[in-house]
C-alpha cells in the first residue's frame, strides 16, 4: 500500500501544491546539510497553511523548526504584521532554517528561538500568554504532553493546537518507545471533552496522523 500512498501524494501535489522554487530549495538545503528528512509533506504543509488562513491566524507558534519547511508554509499564511515564533533545539537546524526563511522572503515575520523547547516555552509566557491563534507541535513526541500544556497556556480561547505524528504507524496503541508513549499520553489526556480529535494520515511520509484541539 505504501507505493499507492506515494503515487497518490505525487498526483495530489501535481494538482494542488504550489510549484514554487522556495519549497524545493528549502528541502534541498536541508538534504545538503544532512538534516533528517522528517519534515511534513507538501500536502500536509498546505493543510497547515489553509488551517492558519481559515482561522485568520496572526500569531503562530511552532515547536520544532527543523529546516524551516513547515515554517515557510505557516509564515506565508500570515497577514501583514503577523508573527511566527518557532522553537528549535539544534543550532545546525536553526542556521539552515534561518537561511531558508530568508530565501523564501518570510524572515521579517519569523522569530526563531534557539534552545530546548521546555526552556523556551516558559520564556514566552510573559509576552505571549493566551495570544497565539495556532500552535503546531512537531518536536520529539516523548515530551509532547508537556509541550501541549505550554501550548494551551500560550493559545487564545478558540485557537487551534495541532500535534503532529501522534499515530506513529499504529504504535500509539501499545508501542513502548518514548515517542509512542508520549503520543499516547497526550491523546489520553485530551480525553473526551469534545474539543479534540485525531486524524490518521497516509502518504509519502508513511502512516501517521495529527491531533487537533480547539482551546476552550
Amino acid at each position: 500500500m505504501e507505493a499507492t500512498w506515494q503515487q497518490v501524494d505525487k498526483f495530489l501535489e501535481g494538482l494542488l501544491a504550489p510549484d514554487e522554487p522556495v519549497f524545493a530549495a528549502a528541502l534541498a538545503a536541508a538534504e545538503q546539510a544532512g538534516i533528517p528528512n522528517i519534515q511534513v509533506s507538501a500536502m500536509q504543509g498546505q493543510l497547515l497553511h489553509i488551517l492558519a488562513r481559515a482561522i485568520g491566524a496572526q500569531r503562530i507558534l511552532e515547536v520544532g523548526t527543523l529546516a524551516g519547511y513547515s515554517g515557510i508554509w505557516l509564515a506565508r499564511a500570515l497577514p501583514a504584521g503577523g508573527r511566527l515564533v518557532t522553537l528549535e533545539a539544534e543550532p545546525k537546524h536553526a542556521e539552515v532554517a534561518q537561511a531558508n526563511f530568508a530565501a523564501a522572503g518570510v524572515a521579517d515575520r519569523v522569530e526563531l528561538r534557539l534552545g530546548a523547547a521546555l526552556d523556551s516555552l516558559p520564556a514566552l509566557l510573559p509576552d505571549y500568554a493566551a495570544s497565539f491563534d495556532l500552535c503546531f507541535l512537531d518536536a520529539d513526541k516523548a515530551n509532547l504532553p508537556a509541550y501541549f500544556e505550554w501550548a494551551h497556556k500560550l493559545t487564545r480561547k478558540g485557537g487551534l493546537i495541532i500535534s503532529d505524528n501522534v499515530i506513529r504507524g499504529g504504535e500509539v496503541v501499545d508501542g513502548q518507545d518514548a515517542n509512542s508513549t508520549g503520543a499516547r499520553q497526550l491523546l489520553q489526556a485530551l480525553g473526551t471533552n469534545g474539543n479534540s480529535t485525531a486524524i490518521q494520515t497516509v502518504g509519502n511520509k508513511g502512516y501517521d496522523g495529527f491531533a487537533l484541539t480547539i482551546v476552550a
